[in-house]
């Protein structure tokens, strides 16, 4: 009985303490939400509250809305998407080829060249950011969708890195079993091996989409016109040192542009916890 207890007791303890540690962690997140229904006159007066003392949440969220600029925050939105979309296609893909190439196909200084595309997750994003911006100047693509874009379409180390990790634990004998089958690399790519390093796929696909969209410093070097704005850069706007600053449209467009993320990861959390279990198995 006392054995009985002293373990109710330490579930007891354990749950309190995980509850307690869950909510502090996800404090900024109901904070942000609850400061985007108060009023911009009220909202710092009790900052740590979340229970708004003026509600204020409808002239919030349409101030929002209206953007900044004379740019609606729907424009913002589109922008996101289509880059966001677009990026994570481009990304995913390359990243799929170059995996196949380097754990599947024999070449010459093959390791080598894994080793360079390692490397590579070393150096800092900002640092890239400078020849990324004389190619696209050259180009002509500054200020355009496309240079957000285009840096994607060159696949990401750490995708390269997970999927050859599948690749390599799948057995080479499927690969001669195609080509017997008269299957070409195409062919045995998307009809064998793909369905097998799917787990991959999709928690690289999870990662890329939420790196373009939440990407602030791409856009602010390569953008200069307020309608080509991503979300992002866009919610910058919404404060001016030198005018009326509208932190209710801000807290307010910050949760709608939080959604997507959210939604994204609650759908396939179950193929982010798979991959990464897996790789670890694996590796």
């Amino acid at each position: 009985m006392n054995r009985q207890k002293k373990q109710r007791l330490r579930s007891i303890r354990f749950h309190i303490g995980a509850c307690l540690l869950g909510f502090i962690m996800i404090y900024p997140l109901l904070w942000l939400v609850a400061s985007s229904f108060k009023s911009n006159q009220t909202m710092f007066q009790d900052a740590y509250s979340l229970i708004p003392k003026v509600w204020d949440a409808a002239a919030n969220y349409l101030s929002g809305f209206e953007g900044v600029g004379g740019v609606p925050f729907t424009t913002f939105l589109f922008n996101s998407v289509i880059v966001t979309a677009v990026g994570v296609v481009g990304c995913v893909t390359t990243s799929l080829f170059a995996a196949y190439a380097f754990s599947r196909i024999r070449f010459r200084f093959g390791n080598f060249w894994f080793g360079c595309v390692m490397m590579t997750m070393m150096i800092p994003a900002q640092v890239m950011v400078v020849p990324q911006y004389i190619i696209l100047k050259k180009l002509n693509l500054i200020d355009t969708r496309i240079s957000l874009i285009l840096p994607w379409f060159f696949g990401g180390a750490f995708f390269i890195f997970l999927m050859v990790q599948f690749f390599q634990g799948i057995p080479r004998e499927l690969d001669e079993a195609a080509e017997i089958d008269g299957c070409g690399r195409v062919a045995i790519l998307f009809r064998i091996l793909v369905p097998v390093v799917r787990p991959a796929i999709i928690t690289s696909t999870i990662f890329a989409f939420y790196w373009i969209w939440q990407d602030f410093f791409q856009p602010l070097i390569f953008m200069s016109s307020a309608e080509k704005f991503t979300i992002p850069l866009a919610l910058n706007m919404y404060l001016d040192p030198n005018s009326y600053n509208n932190y209710g449209g801000l807290f307010a467009m910050s949760v709608v542009s939080l959604l997507p993320v959210i939604l994204f990861f609650i759908l396939f959390q179950r193929y982010l916890v798979d991959g990464i279990a897996m790789d670890g198995i694996k590796g």
